[in-house]
């Protein structure tokens, strides 16, 4: 089976494209499932107002579309309503609530900021120092054990911040691989960053050593297009490459389709 759960809009305002369009651009490109997963609003203690998620505000229209999509095109494919969310400690009770309250089907664990993007501490930038790196891997643990998220997005973020996997990395990597195996949670194969890999010439996220590590682990994939436009949803050279590599080169065991976690129930 052909799906994907890790589809941004335009409302976190780094992505282009009406809801309408991603569905559309989905069944062209054979998927049998999508689900939208833009990045969470959270209900800040603060004035703060983050640039790369929806408003608090934004989301029962976000809803509303979602599912008024799913019944447009319930004989073509099948749409699930989800989140992108980081782990902020001080902010789970009321995600775990809004999650209920909103009928939400899953949500993804994208590790970005330290704590809450109040603080403005980057994981993709900051983790070029150990310490931060030490952490970026315990915030990763902490989320994963809460049992909200239904997978780890782009576990190898930290590799943003780095030139070279060296030994932190390697140390990172088994870590939060090992964690995930525990508790039965699927790792992310993120296409937009193999996109940023192939047209900046790194190697960060995806990153070749990491995946060895989740294989010698036994973690399983799962394929994450992250789309921020509708039309990465057609670009099937990014897809049929991460299939070949995982199935056929890696040979890692691979998720098709996502476990919902149903928080209405």
């Amino acid at each position: 089976m052909k799906a994907n759960y890790h589809t941004h809009t335009y409302r976190c305002h780094h992505a282009l494209g009406s809801d309408e369009q991603y569905v559309k651009s989905a069944i062209a490109a054979g998927f049998e499932e999508i689900g939208f997963s833009d990045h969470t609003p959270w209900k800040y203690d603060s004035s703060f107002v983050a640039g790369m998620r929806m408003k608090l505000d934004e989301f029962s229209e976000y809803k509303r579309s979602v599912f008024a999509l799913k019944e447009k095109y319930r004989d073509q494919i099948t749409i699930r309503l989800g989140l992108e969310a980081e782990y902020f400690p001080q902010y789970m009770p009321w995600l775990k609530e809004f999650a209920q309250r909103e009928e939400l089907d899953y949500i993804l664990f994208g590790n970005h900021y330290y704590q809450s993007d109040e603080r403005r501490i980057y994981f993709g930038t900051v983790c070029a120092s150990p310490t931060y790196l030490d952490i970026y891997v315990q915030e990763c643990i902490n989320g994963l054990e809460t049992g909200m998220y239904s997978y780890l997005c782009h576990p190898e973020l930290f590799m943003l911040a780095y030139p070279e996997f060296d030994e932190h990395c390697e140390r990172a990597s088994y870590q939060i691989c090992e964690a995930a195996k525990r508790l039965n949670i699927p790792l992310e194969y993120n296409l937009a960053g193999l996109r940023h890999n192939r047209q900046f010439h790194v190697e960060q996220y995806p990153h070749r050593r990491f995946w060895e590590i989740a294989k010698a682990v036994g973690n399983t994939a799962i394929i994450g297009v992250d789309a921020h436009h509708y039309l990465h949803l057609e670009d099937d050279q990014y897809w049929n490459e991460a299939v070949h590599y995982l199935d056929e080169e890696l040979k890692i065991a691979r998720a098709d389709r996502l476990e919902m976690k149903g928080f209405s129930k």
